[in-house]
């Protein structure tokens, strides 16, 4: 491992911190602690439905670990090399595999009947979601933290090196490799890649975004969504690390210090952008964006012009997790394993529900009408808006 590697591991948690303690320029020298939890009344009512321990969890290794739901069930792996299908509804295990050889990272993904999982050693492994057995497996540059996107007949995962690996689905068969160089100094976490139609939008640590064709992985545009500025690594820091989304040909990012952008995505022009930082990702809920930033404060952004709808400040330097929506409200997990509800039309806090005493960092997921979420000990929990 190079000096900047060790670093950028290092800082996993530090820089982070940092990160949550103040947006860009920000010169405060002591981690801002999580705001005190003000006392709530809900005005919905929520019920955990079913709470399972999935086994090792990530602990502080930062990489954000979740399962992938499809065909009603959720699939999960973790840092041991387990790998379960648990059905979606009750959390009852449905089958279970174990490659000891294998160090499980991220989230995995899923999609036209495949399993694909990532490990911190480059392995890709593709699983029959039936059963969990082995149907092929490629090794990548490095590791991958970031979940696999697939689609249109592949399965395209982001290595930490900034390279982009394209396989098909059915043979494992590298069809493309698109490499990118990357700031000697970056947060722990990559962008999925996102498959829209014939392309594939990847999300960088130098603030780019770029678009490229799926069946060649040639170059369609790039475009800024932070420019880094500074004297050191540390300054120029701009990673676009969470979930983009798309909607009606516009493909939506944030940045760590620096701005969410609305870009139109067949000819890369912005459409609007707004200063805010970000280390986690965007959702869709409405005509709105919802984001929370690096200070734990939530926001709902017009989708067509980028003004603030509502924002919700209750939270501070809570660590929030990409926002989900659920039931029709906005949810996000915290630093200290509090699940809170946030209402879709003015950001009010609705409820709120603990799932343990460790952080949730991963995005939550909804499948039907349960909201899945995971701790950084393992525990997933599903949760359900009455």
């Amino acid at each position: 491992m190079g000096r900047a590697a060790a670093l950028a591991l290092i800082l996993v948690g530090s820089v982070l911190i940092a990160g949550c303690g103040g947006s860009a320029g920000s010169k405060r020298e002591n981690v801002q602690p999580p705001a005190e939890l003000a006392e709530l009344v809900p005005s919905i009512t929520v019920e955990r439905v079913w709470k399972t321990s999935m086994g090792k969890g990530e602990g502080r290794m930062g990489l954000r670990q979740r399962p992938v739901a499809g065909d009603g069930r959720l699939y999960f792996a973790n840092i041991k090399g387990e790998v379960s299908a648990l059905e979606a509804a009750s959390g009852r295990v449905l089958w279970e595999q174990e490659f000891e050889d294998l160090r499980f990272a991220g989230a995995p993904g899923f999609g036209e009947g495949t399993l694909v999982l990532t490990t911190l050693d480059g392995i890709v492994l593709a699983l029959n979601p039936d059963s969990g057995t082995e149907r092929w497996r490629a090794t990548v540059s490095s590791e991958v933290i970031a979940a696999p996107a697939v689609g249109r007949g592949l399965a395209v995962v982001r290595s930490n090196d900034g390279r982009l690996f394209a396989f098909g689905t059915t043979d494992g068969a590298r069809r493309w490799v698109y490499d990118r160089a990357l700031p000697s100094l970056t947060l722990r976490g990559n962008s999925p890649p996102l498959i829209v139609d014939s392309a594939v939008f990847a999300g960088y640590d130098d603030g780019n975004v770029v678009a490229l064709r799926i069946e060649s992985g040639s170059p369609v545009w790039e475009q800024p969504v932070a420019i880094g500025e500074g004297r050191t690594d540390l300054d120029r820091m701009v990673d676009v690390d969470g979930e983009m989304v798309f909607r009606d040909g516009q493909v939506f990012a944030g940045s760590y210090r620096g701005q969410v952008v609305a870009f139109d995505a067949g000819t890369s022009r912005p459409v609007w952008n707004r200063e805010m930082s970000t280390y986690g990702g965007l959702a869709l809920v409405g005509e709105n964006v919802v984001v929370a930033d690096d200070r734990g404060n939530v926001w709902a952004l017009d989708r067509r012009s980028g003004s603030a709808t509502w924002k919700q400040d209750g939270l501070g330097f809570r660590w929030l997790t990409t926002p989900a929506v659920h039931g029709g409200h906005i949810a996000a997990g915290d630093v200290e394993g509090y699940v809170h509800w946030m209402s879709a039309e003015d950001g009010r806090l609705l409820a709120r529900e603990r799932v343990g005493k460790k952080p949730l960092r991963a995005t939550p997921i909804v499948v039907d009408d349960l909201l899945i979420v995971a701790s950084t000990d393992g525990d997933l929990a599903a949760f359900r808006v009455l």
